[in-house]
């Protein structure tokens, strides 16, 4: 039985890994190079990670400047970050792509809001899935005669903590990003 509280704990903390992922994606108004993790640039036919093509920095904290290791890259990078839609506009010398950042409208920063809580809610349903998984093994235990009443509620109290310190996190995570997109 501690195996499957410790399976459930296991499963429940890569969905809040998922969400942090999620969050870091999230555009809030300030230059971050995280918001370009999922795009790929054409590399000799293979779609490729943009970080493994170029170096990625923020100057300041409305701008990001793209240095392809090959200059050719260039147009590859520029259409790569258009097809991403990501609402940004690229430009190029010759050298580097600078991408400027501009500052989100009120209405725009409400959308991304919703967008942060729909996301936490998703990984809330995923926590709860995982607990309803360990109670039915636990109950099915018990039905089996495996362990006694008392041993099963004991455990599913246990799996009950592990939820509410689960979705506690989440709630903390979602309330900061929120307030940080919702500030700027």
């Amino acid at each position: 039985m501690k195996e499957i509280i410790s399976q459930c704990k296991d499963a429940m903390s890569k969905r809040i890994e998922g969400l942090d992922k999620e969050l870091t994606k999230v555009r809030t108004g300030r230059a971050s190079v995280a918001i370009f993790d999922g795009i790929k640039v054409a590399y000799y036919g293979n779609p490729t990670p943009l970080n493994q093509v170029a170096s990625l920095a923020t100057p300041d904290p409305r701008s990001i400047v793209i240095t392809p290791f090959e200059k050719s890259l260039i147009g590859d990078i520029e259409r790569a970050i258009q097809m991403a839609n990501l609402g940004l506009q690229p430009t190029n010398d010759g050298n580097v792509v600078r991408i400027p950042i501009p500052p989100l409208t009120e209405e725009r920063r409400k959308e991304i809001a919703k967008g942060i809580k729909k996301t936490g809610e998703d990984v809330k349903v995923g926590i709860r899935k995982c607990r309803q998984d360990a109670n039915n093994t636990i109950k099915k235990a018990e039905k089996d005669k495996e362990i006694s009443t008392d041993e099963s509620k004991g455990y599913q109290k246990d799996v009950q903590e592990v939820t509410d310190k689960y979705i506690k996190v989440i709630d903390e995570k979602i309330s900061k990003k929120e307030e940080e997109v919702l500030s700027l």
